[in-house]
């Protein structure tokens, strides 16, 4: 899936395929690709994602954009999203290890020893989702858990998305582990860092997809690596 999707993608932005051209059928792309319909259905779903096209019922998929700026999931940019991420689940954090209570941890515990178990990626995006809700949970605020609760589908899109292109799952789990670790300890400063970090490798990923970085061939005459 991310070769065909790098493939459509470079397509898109090189002008192969300009704003407002449809793209082949599904049938043909498969036949041009040598991919099955499911793989070519999950790049055009990142595409779409990335703000690169827009599917119509009935008439296809359509280029509105060659390059991308600011992804959305469901309702919310990504921007916006991580925006207000960083200004809730950080402190957030930090309450959730002041006033958790022994349930609080023994059910983020089990979740999270499920997470760093599931090898599916639809059925860990989920609990992904429902960790978050948790640790809002664990601050005791039913407002925190509300706001997370709004954004629950966004965040799934967003988890889903990261993992399906940037391979987020394992390092994930590591950040949620030291989250946990933070609310078990009572540390609100290191539950508050854990956050913070979890959240800045949340969007390192998202812009090394956004903007991958372009190979820059050597200067004539340079050192050859």
């Amino acid at each position: 899936m991310e070769a065909v999707l790098t493939h459509l993608r470079g397509a898109i932005e090189r002008g192969e395929y300009a704003i407002g051209d449809k793209l082949p059928s599904e049938a043909e792309l498969c036949r041009r690709l040598e991919v099955s319909r499911p793989v070519l259905r999950e790049a055009l779903r990142a595409l779409q994602v990335m703000g690169l096209t827009v599917s119509r019922t009935g008439k296809g998929t359509f280029v509105v954009a060659n390059t991308v700026e600011d992804p959305t999931f469901g309702d919310y940019a990504a921007s916006d999203l991580l925006e207000v991420r960083r200004h809730v689940e950080i402190p957030v954090a930090g309450y959730a290890a002041a006033r958790r209570t022994p349930e609080n941890l023994d059910h983020l515990t089990h979740l999270l020893e499920r997470m760093e178990r599931e090898t599916d990626t639809t059925a860990w995006v989920a609990m992904d989702t429902l960790f978050h809700i948790s640790v809002a949970e664990a601050s005791q605020n039913p407002v925190f858990r509300r706001v997370i609760e709004e954004i629950r589908d966004a965040l799934g899109r967003q988890s889903a998305f990261l993992n399906e292109l940037g391979g987020r799952r394992e390092q994930s789990n590591r950040e949620h582990r030291a989250i946990v670790e933070a609310l078990t300890d009572g540390s609100e400063h290191d539950a508050v860092e854990a956050m913070a970090h979890h959240l800045d490798r949340v969007q390192t990923t998202l812009t090394s997809i956004v903007r991958p970085e372009r190979a820059v061939p050597p200067a004539e005459g340079g050192p050859q690596a």
